[in-house]
């Protein structure tokens, strides 16, 4: 029963915290662990031991494997350098410098069990770093690489303090600590890619979206734990297997498996990585009256505290500057080298988290000094969070790097979507064989373009200046679906119909509400800027090449105008306007009633437009079906 209560606790704890953070704008990491130390000081609450069996064996495996699902392999391999030396050189740097800092302020413990300590401070926490990350709308390559980075530091700290705490008891040499690293990192990649290999196949016949989601429930732990066995790196078999199951999933899952799976991963992770920062704060008291015991003066405690914390926090801008300025130095590098905001925001994101906590467990106990050693990983985290957590807004600001723009994702995402729907309608034309009812051919033409123009309609004016037909639409229906609910509802409460019919009506309602088209407003673009697309090596086409831009048919024929000419001679309503970039003819976009735009181009022969909306640049092929 008292398991039973903790657990109850712990969840509403977590609930409530969140849904406060969430309110406030708070970040939720630092709250959790503020708490978590608040909670444990008062009278009554039971100690909580965070042991490391309980984090590396239970929970790290699923952080792991759910935070893998949001991680792309094509830019895990595009980003490999840096993510090879922040996750394995950066790891071997701190460890050391964090460890002889140690072994200066800590006179009479052995140095192996200073290099520990390094090992454990060492990794930043994936979890910290995603989540206060995502709050933050860092910069979309920094957030990338510290994800990357956090991936995989944890499977190069573990095996940094496997070889620090046996040097303890035997002598190694740096040959057996290489051959160690490279046995473990060798093995973890084929033990996870093998996992993966059987996971796709078994997946690839199972259909029903419960059954495919609990499998994925298995597969870290498929993965990790026969790593462990053979004494490789679980944690970094785990990942390989999360990596290669992400990028396999659209062809071997359901689309109803995917949904379901990323929905529930969702819960599991919010529920895990909030839990464990909780309990770090719950720590706190035991690990004080452990480090009162050890027999050190206060003082010393301090500093030990303290100096590991300086230490990382240095070891981490003094690598990261140190690359960057070698990157610039080499001509053939320069091009990958990192700016300085970019130098001092991946400095300054390193935040530390539960496997800090958890790993010092690992130090054998007996050690002289263990107690105040396990004070000062803890410090290194609850500092990190406080210290840069609190300040990092503070540092994106000044450093005035730009994070994810709304607009041009909502750009990328309309034309990509295009792309889709005219594969889509090309599979239709190749499939028709002339017997199909015309009105049913009709319907799927018209909801293949619908979602495309949906997408198209999230840019130009903002949805309080214009109401759009996908507003329209999901508006009306969103009522109708209300109606229609009601009346399910109301059969329920009456008895007049069968539980399971019942079910069916309100599951098909609710999945067609689900995937109505949402059209979120963008934040408004600034007055001087220009809405395009990001260079991209197979862009643009031939016509756009050589079509001009926005600036060039501003000089030739003015500013555009703001009406569709055409629909209000018609006395029809337009969406967007789009202008010719060949005449200066300015109509209407296909999400308009009469899509003027497109008769130009089609009787004129006009290749290229240019979107004619306040603030935005992009132009469009109509021969290519190419955004340039």
């Amino acid at each position: 029963m008292e398991i039973a209560i903790a657990l109850v606790a712990l969840t509403v704890g977590v609930c409530a915290v969140a849904a406060a953070c969430d309110r406030f704008g708070w970040p939720t990491p630092l709250v959790l662990v503020v708490v978590g130390a608040a909670a444990a000081l008062v009278p009554g609450v039971p100690e909580f031991s965070l042991g490391p069996e309980l984090v590396l064996n239970g929970l790290l495996p699923p952080l792991l494997y759910a935070a893998t699902a949001q991680t792309s392999l094509v830019d895990f391999t595009r980003n490999k350098t840096a993510t090879v030396l922040l996750s394995v050189v950066l790891v071997v740097f701190t460890t050391l410098a964090v460890g002889w800092a140690t072994a200066w302020l800590l006179p009479g413990v052995a140095l192996a069990a200073c290099m520990a300590l390094g090992a454990v401070v060492a990794p930043p926490d994936a979890v910290a770093a995603t989540a206060i990350g995502r709050r933050l709308g860092l910069p979309r390559r920094v957030a990338t690489m510290l994800e990357e980075e956090s991936l995989l530091n944890d499977a190069s700290a573990l095996i940094a303090l496997a070889a620090a705490t046996s040097a303890l008891t035997s002598a190694l040499s740096p040959w057996r600590i290489g051959a160690d690293f490279l046995l473990a990192v060798v093995g973890a990649v084929l033990i996870g890619g093998l996992v993966a290999v059987v996971l796709a196949a078994v997946r690839r016949r199972i259909h029903d979206p419960v059954l495919d989601t609990a499998v994925s429930f298995l597969a870290p732990y498929l993965a990790f734990l026969p790593a462990e066995a053979v004494h490789v790196s679980g944690v970094l078999a785990v990942v390989v297997t999360g990596l290669a199951m992400a990028h396999v999933s659209p062809r071997v899952q359901t689309a109803a498996s995917r949904v379901a799976e990323a929905l529930n991963w969702r819960t599991v992770a919010f529920l895990l990585e909030n839990a464990v920062f909780l309990l770090i704060g719950l720590q706190f008291p035991r690990l004080l009256a452990g480090a009162a015991d050890s027999g050190f003066t206060p003082g010393r405690v301090l500093a030990v505290c303290l100096g590991a914390l300086a230490a990382t926090i240095a070891a981490r801008f003094v690598f990261v500057f140190a690359a960057a300025a070698f990157f610039r130095a080499v001509p053939a590098l320069r091009p990958r080298a990192w700016s300085f905001g970019v130098s001092f925001l991946v400095s300054w994101a390193g935040m530390r988290g539960v496997v800090t906590l958890a790993a010092a467990q690992l130090i054998p106990e007996g050690t002289p000094g263990r107690d105040v050693l396990l004070l000062a990983a803890f410090a290194v985290v609850v500092g990190t969070l406080l210290v840069q957590g609190l300040t990092l807004p503070a540092v994106v600001r000044r450093l005035g790097l730009p994070g994810p723009d709304p607009a041009q994702d909502a750009l990328q995402a309309a034309a990509l979507g295009d792309a889709a729907v005219t594969a889509g309608l090309r599979r239709l034309d190749d499939l028709l064989t002339g017997d199909e009812p015309r009105h049913v051919v009709a319907q799927l033409r018209g909801r293949s373009k619908a979602r495309s123009h949906a997408a198209w309609e999230r840019l130009g004016r903002p949805l309080s200046d214009v109401m759009t037909p996908s507003a329209v639409y999901s508006r009306l229906r969103l009522e109708m679906l209300a109606a229609e609910r009601s009346v399910v509802v109301e059969a329920r409460d009456r008895g007049t119909a069968e539980p399971e019919v019942l079910r069916r009506a309100l599951a098909d309602i609710d999945f067609e509400e689900a995937l109505l088209d949402r059209l979120d407003d963008l934040e408004p673009l600034d007055a001087d800027r220009r809405l395009a697309p990001a260079a991209h090596p197979d862009a643009p086409c031939d016509h756009l090449r050589t079509a001009g831009t926005r600036e060039d048919a501003t000089a030739r024929w003015g500013e555009p105008v703001t009406e569709c000419a055409e629909c209000v001679a018609a006395g029809a309503a337009w969406v967007h306007l789009r202008t010719c970039l060949a005449c200066g003819h300015t109509g209407c976009c296909d999400s308009s009633e009469l899509k003027h735009a497109r008769a130009h181009a089609r009787d004129s022969a006009h290749p290229a437009m240019v979107s004619a909306e306040p603030g935005e640049a992009w132009r469009w092929c109509w021969v290519d079906e190419r955004l340039g």
